[in-house]
Parts: structure tokens; sequence; C-alpha cells
């Protein structure tokens, strides 16, 4: 899984791409890297996002979803740099999601512990990280219900949605995945396998884009109903929504090999850069059918989300068409329409996210 460092912000002004010297943007992503790295060491405050209006930074604890981002970054600028400072603040942030390896309340595993425990091990080798996924995989696998076929996601509003199950629980099956590969247990693999057929045959549209939430009944394992917890309407294209599902089936058939994967990855590729809503840069406003288009926040999030697994897909097809698209997203990202000034003093590299706008919406 590759994470990024994102935030929520207003939209950018323009939809062309963009060109910018060279050696001006590498300087700029230098300060940026380090102002990730000079964020305070705290295990209750993972930086998740940062308000332009409020001027505040949104700090999480190791159980927010979004916990293991950060970590991710720090492996992967050691990766990109080559320095070890932040390979060794990478280890001081992914020993405090430790603990996260015995919480049952969420399906978020993959998102906390393989960003941040799963990286570092593939980078060290550290047999305590490995314990780490393992045990995290054993306790996502207690959230699997025989009769619905998949892994549950959320337990709130559990007085309306009998057995959730959202698009972006495909990004979590990563983690059951490697602890196969790690254990020689077939077991996480199985349940990985069943839950994405379960996703695959009832979350996506005749247009191949997908809904955000499936409702079960625990009993039968039927469809009880397709809603939106944060995209713009039920029958949407939530724009996040649609780069969970094409990483999670790129991912899958990664793993896998199974054809039918593969096959949905593409066709909902083909919605996503196909898309008549989607900007001339490659950066999709927040959900596809928002209502205020061209006046609708962006979202850089789903956009990084998208390009990374066209590289990956690209690899499988060899269709040059997904490979130009994340060339072309990387390209008018490495951008100051993109990346955050130099001086500002956050812990974060890209503007122009949107962590949840159906909120604003709903809230007026």
């Amino acid at each position: 899984m590759t994470c990024f460092i994102l935030l929520a912000s207003c939209k950018p002004h323009e939809t062309k791409e963009i060109n910018t010297d060279t050696t001006d943007i590498n300087q700029l992503l230098i300060a940026r890297y380090n102002k990730v790295l000079d964020y305070p060491l705290d295990s209750t405050a993972f930086p998740r996002s940062y308000n332009p209006e409020t001027k505040q930074i949104l700090k999480r604890p190791s159980k927010d979803w979004t916990s293991g981002f950060y970590a991710g970054n720090l492996w992967m600028l050691g990766d990109v740099t080559g320095e070890s400072r932040f390979r060794e603040s990478a280890q001081k942030w992914t020993a405090f999601i430790g603990k996260e390896k015995f919480n049952d309340g969420t399906h978020d595993m993959g998102f906390k512990v393989y960003n941040s425990f799963g990286l570092g091990y593939n980078r060290t080798g550290n047999e305590y990280y490995k314990e780490v996924l393992l045990q995290s995989a054993q306790t996502l696998a207690t959230r699997f219900n025989p009769n619905v076929q998949s892994i549950r996601s959320w337990d709130f509003k559990a007085d309306h949605w009998e057995f959730p199950v959202i698009i972006d629980n495909m990004m979590n099956l990563e983690l059951l995945f490697e602890a196969t590969r790690l254990s020689g247990d077939s077991t996480y693999h199985h349940l990985a396998v069943k839950h994405a057929n379960t996703t695959l045959r009832n979350h996506f549209r005749p247009d191949d884009s997908t809904v955000h939430v499936v409702v079960y009944d625990t009993i039968n394992g039927n469809v009880k109903e397709r809603v939106t917890h944060q995209g713009y309407s039920n029958e949407s294209a939530w724009a996040r929504g649609q780069g969970w599902a094409i990483y999670g089936y790129t991912m899958a058939y990664r793993y896998t090999k199974n054809g039918d994967y593969l096959k949905q990855a593409q066709a909902t590729a083909n919605f996503f850069i196909n898309h008549k809503n989607l900007p001339a840069d490659g950066i999709p406003y927040w959900d596809f059918d928002a209502p205020n288009i061209p006046d609708e926040p962006r979202d850089v999030s789903a956009a990084a989300i998208v390009a990374s697994a066209l590289v990956e897909l690209y690899g499988y097809t060899k269709n040059e068409t997904y490979i130009n698209y994340s060339k072309k997203v990387l390209n008018n990202l490495k951008s100051e329409e993109y990346i955050l000034p130099a001086d500002l003093e956050i812990p974060f590299i890209l503007q122009h996210s949107s962590g949840d706008w159906s909120e604003k919406i709903r809230n007026g």
C-alpha cells in the first residue's frame, strides 16, 4: 500500500497542466520533507490534516485510521532521500502504533499497521514488526462474517446499518494477503479473497463506478441498501472511493492473479480517467457528480491513489493510457500549485485534498 501526506484545503485556481522549474521544485520538496521530519514526536498526536482557515493541525491518536500514513511517509522519505534520519523518525512513530494490533473495533488495520509496520518490515526485516503484522491480521480476521462473506467496516450507526462494508476496506486486504505470505497460513488469504469477491459482486454499478457503502443482512447475507457516507449522494461517484477500488483490485490481482479482479481494476480506472468531469491536470473534484463543478474542491488524495495504482496496473496490462495518467499527475503535483509553501510550519507536503467534504454539505 502506498501512502501520501495530504490535507484538506480549497480548490486550485486552474485546470491546465503546470510546468515549473525542476530545480526550484526539488528545493521546495526538500523543504517540505524537512517540515515532515521536524514535527514533534508525540504518541497521542499523529498529524492528519491542516485547516488553512483556522491554521490548526488536526491531530489524532494511534487508533485513528490515518495514523499509519505519517509513519509510512517517513519510511518512504527515507527511500527517496537516502537519509537515515527519516528512517529513524519512522521507527519512533511506528512504535506508537504497536498497541493497535489488538484493536478489534475497526477494519482499518491495513491503513494503520501495514503502512507503518508493513513498510518498516519490508525495509528492516525486524521480527517484532512481523509479529505485529501477524497479530493485526488475526485481529482483523475477527471482523469477518461468514454469512455475509465480508469483513465488517464500521461499528458506528449500528442502529441503522446492520453490517456496513465500504469500498475503502479493499485496501486492508493487503495486510491479510501479506500475513499468509509471512506465516504460511492460508486462512488470511482465503478471507481476503472472499471479501474481494463479495465486494466485486455488490459494489459496482453498470458504468463500473463504485458505491461507497453496501449494507448487508447478517442472517442471509443479502444487500439491504447501497448508500454513501462521504460522497455527494448515494448515486454519485465519490472520487477517493473510485481510487480505493482501482488500487484495491489491482493489489488483489497481484496476490491472486484472478482475471476478474484485473478486469474490474481496468474498468473502474477507465471510468475515472475518461470521465467528462475530470480536469485536464488529472486531479479530480472530490466527487465526480458534485453539483457545482467546476467550483468544487479537488482531491489530490484520490489522484495520488489512482496514479500509484495505475503504475502497477500498467505493469500488468501495458496500457499506455494508465502510465500516461500517472506521469501527468506526478508532473502536475510537482508544482507550487499543489506543493505547500516552503515556510509553512506544518508536517505536510501537498495541498488541495478533501477529507470528508460531504460533512460540510450536510452541516451547511
